[in-house]
């Protein structure tokens, strides 16, 4: 009885061997790395795209304005105040002028000094005038004479004399004359400059707008370009929206928009867009496009968050494709086709895509291919593959 026994006892251990290899065996083939790889398909069919584009955006201002002094200084008085409106040519805020005013005073006086040097050079070179003309009819009266040798020849050349020194008199008051309106003219450019900086110490309002920042307050030291208040025109609010690049085909000036604010997420607003930057954002590969409202809505504040969806386009029909379908390649785009129910990537060109994930197929497939959505691992060329309804964790 011991022999069989034993000869049990080896054989059950020998099966329970050949069960564990083979049970090893098929958890390799089914999890294992030499496994298929579990994939969900879908066959292309033809369909109809309405192409759009999606972004995110914020309010901005087409014309907004810094209010600031042209020469530091410091703020005497700020008029205006955040939220207010405000007219063309208004007096928004006043730089103290320190010893302006005083230098301005001086300017005048030094203008009307000028001015009185300018009549008495003026009434200088009449009189050199007069002097001149009545030399020169003496020395006349006396080459006459002397012609008829009713004078001598020294008293000829006497008069003569005193004509050249009149004639040289008239010269030097025409200069002192010209002297002195120059001198007007420089002093005249002084005081205009000092009124000039003068007026400029009075910050006015460039256009109606509101005030939307008060950057400095009376007793701050600002310096020249420096902002004391900021204000837009309300009239100009747009926004500024990214696109991403890869979907941004189709964007045209011109194309209608619909807008949805954060603040009113409910309502959505008509725009269009009304200019394309040429410079896009490199790092974000976003496209930058200002989108302006049909209507601006009251109440709109600069800087809030909007949600901007372009209309790209009447629709298309074709074959259509998921995004997440599409597979980036060494050059292009492409997805994985089962062929044979082997997976191979096939290169295709897109089309137009829409917001709910669809991509328009211009060339590389066909209609009733089947082509790999999603897998549990990265797939290869001819690996094999084993397609089910979904994924863990895919409940669709």
């Amino acid at each position: 009885m011991k022999p069989a026994g034993l000869l049990a006892r080896k054989a059950g251990l020998g099966l329970l061997a050949v069960l564990l290899v083979v049970g090893f065996g098929w958890v390799v083939a089914r999890s294992g790395p030499l496994s298929p790889i579990r994939v969900t398909t879908l066959r292309v069919e033809a369909g109809t795209l309405s192409p759009a584009i999606f972004g995110i955006g914020t309010v901005e201002a087409r014309r907004s304005y810094l209010i600031g002094p042209t020469a530091a200084g410091r703020v005497r008085a700020v008029h205006a105040d955040v939220g207010e409106r405000v007219k063309a040519g208004q007096l928004l805020a006043e730089i103290d002028p320190v010893d302006l005013d005083e230098r301005l005073r001086a300017s005048e006086a030094a203008y009307t000094r000028a001015a009185s040097a300018v009549t008495a050079a003026e009434a200088a070179r009449k009189d050199a005038l007069a002097r001149r003309q009545l030399a020169e009819l003496n020395a006349r009266r006396y080459r006459d004479l002397g012609g008829r040798s009713f004078v001598s020849a020294s008293a000829v050349e006497g008069k003569q004399q005193e004509l050249d020194s009149a004639a040289a008199a008239l010269e030097a008051s025409e200069a002192n004359l010209q002297g002195a309106r120059q001198e007007l003219v420089r002093l005249r450019a002084d005081r205009d400059g000092q009124l000039q900086q003068r007026r400029n110490l009075r910050l006015v309002a460039p256009r109606d707008g509101l005030v939307i920042s008060r950057d400095a307050e009376p007793g701050s030291t600002v310096v020249a370009g420096q902002s004391v208040l900021r204000m837009v025109e309300p009239e100009s609010l747009w926004i500024r929206a990214r696109l991403d690049q890869g979907r941004s085909r189709g964007l045209a000036v011109g194309q209608t928009a619909e807008i949805v604010l954060r603040s009113h997420a409910s309502t959505p607003l008509p725009g269009k867009v009304a200019r394309i930057e040429p410079v896009s954002d490199s790092v974000t590969e976003e496209r930058i496009a200002m989108v302006s409202f049909d209507r601006i809505p009251d109440g709109l504040g600069v800087g809030e968050m909007t949600e901007v969806t372009l209309d790209a386009g009447s629709a298309q029909p074709g074959l259509l494709l998921p995004n997440a379908a599409i597979k980036s390649m060494p050059r292009g785009t492409g997805v994985w086709k089962l062929t044979a129910g082997k997976p191979q990537l096939a290169p295709v060109r897109l089309g137009s895509m829409s917001l709910d994930g669809a991509a328009l197929v211009v060339a590389g497939l066909t209609e009733g291919d089947e082509v790999v959505v999603h897998s549990e691992r990265e797939l290869a060329e001819g690996v094999p593959v084993e397609v089910v309804s979904h994924l863990v964790g895919d409940t669709r």
